[in-house]
């Protein structure tokens, strides 16, 4: 597994770097003040409520790697999404694992695992020291069966999002409700996250988060508590970094991430 993790890593770092080199060599800016800037959503669970510059096209993409579940020894995946504002108040996004490792029961094997598209919608802009409040909706399109980290596989989920800034610390809100399936059974999942982070130094930033799902498979509840550290790059290329912990008995005990956030400088209509 540590093995595993580390080949991941030192590969999505050098992946990482050589976009960043890319992009500065063939990329030049003549007004850095101009430039769309990337609105990030991972490495937390947090969504923040606020979108993306209108017509442009966002991609965060990331590599995790976790260890001791109640559905897995071990586990490493590549995920991807990819989000699209086109109207102030309304973004798309979709969302996907192309490829999943996993070792469950002395067994392993790989796996596409998951395909989910949704909606933001935002129903009231922040300013000053009110919120930024949205809502959104996801449907899973493709179910690859492979064994999921604490909160499941929803077929549909619902989330009331709210994000905001309060004496130089970012906040992102979260409450979730999910439709979890088992055979036949469908049941409902609550969700709660709160994520927030602060500069630190330079370019560097800190991100904290709780979060907690119900499991009513098993009636259970898993919690966690992660930690991660950002690198803005450039305003449209932020690369992340970072660890997650469970704290119950059916939580996934670790994880390990690393990824970045890039918003394409180009915007695909208008001006």
């Amino acid at each position: 597994m540590r093995s595993a993790l580390n080949t991941i890593s030192i590969t999505l770092i050098c992946a990482c770097l050589g976009l960043l080199v890319f992009v500065q060599r063939t990329r030049a800016q003549s007004d850095a003040s101009d430039q769309p800037e990337a609105n990030p959503g991972r490495p937390t669970v947090s969504t923040p409520a606020t979108l993306t510059p209108v017509g442009y096209l966002q991609f965060e993409t990331g590599a995790l790697g976790a260890s001791d579940s109640p559905e897995f020894s071990s586990r490493v995946g590549f995920n991807e999404v990819i989000k699209l504002s086109v109207a102030p108040r309304l973004e798309l996004l979709a969302s996907a694992e192309p490829i999943a490792h996993y070792t469950s029961n002395g067994n392993s094997a790989n796996s596409v695992a998951d395909v989910f598209f949704g909606a933001q919608v935002v129903l009231a802009h922040g300013q000053g020291a009110s919120p930024t409040v949205a809502v959104s909706y996801f449907h899973r399109a493709y179910d690859g069966g492979a064994p999921e980290l604490d909160f499941g596989s929803p077929v549909n989920s619902g989330l009331l999002l709210a994000s905001g800034d309060v004496k130089g610390f970012h906040y992102d809100a979260n409450a979730m409700l999910n439709e979890l399936t088992q055979g036949p059974v469908r049941r409902a999942q609550f969700g709660q996250s709160l994520s927030i982070s602060h500069a630190i130094v330079g370019k560097f930033s800190l991100s904290g988060e709780i979060w907690h799902f119900t499991q009513p498979f098993v009636r259970g509840n898993a919690v966690g508590n992660l930690w991660a550290v950002g690198y803005t790059a450039k305003k449209t290329l932020v690369f992340d970094a970072g660890f997650d912990r469970g704290l119950t008995s059916t939580s996934t005990h670790w994880e390990a991430f690393a990824g970045f956030t890039f918003l394409l400088p180009d915007r695909l209509w208008g001006r």
